[in-house]
């Protein structure tokens, strides 16, 4: 199973991503300075807001292509599960 995962960070970001372990990831972004991004170090700790299951990690890949691009708008509809929001952003 592959998921594609958004994260908030403490300053209110969002991280898009996708792996095939959601809770090793979450303790990588949390835990292992080599394993997250430089720029988000500071921004710990990371909370796990919205995530969903693909059979392969090509579609959770497409998926994140496709999520990475919104505003953050729209993602934050998406993570509240506002799709009559989500359809009008």
């Amino acid at each position: 199973m592959y998921y594609f995962y958004i994260l908030r960070y403490s300053d209110n970001s969002l991280y898009c991503g996708q792996t095939n372990n959601l809770q090793r990831r979450i303790n990588e972004h949390n835990f292992d300075k080599n394993k997250s991004a430089k720029y988000l170090r500071p921004k710990k700790p990371v909370k796990l807001v919205y995530y969903e299951e693909y059979p392969t990690l090509q579609l959770a890949m497409k998926r994140e292509w496709q999520i990475k691009k919104w505003t953050k708008a729209r993602k934050e509809a998406l993570i509240d599960g506002n799709l009559k929001l989500l359809k009008r952003l």
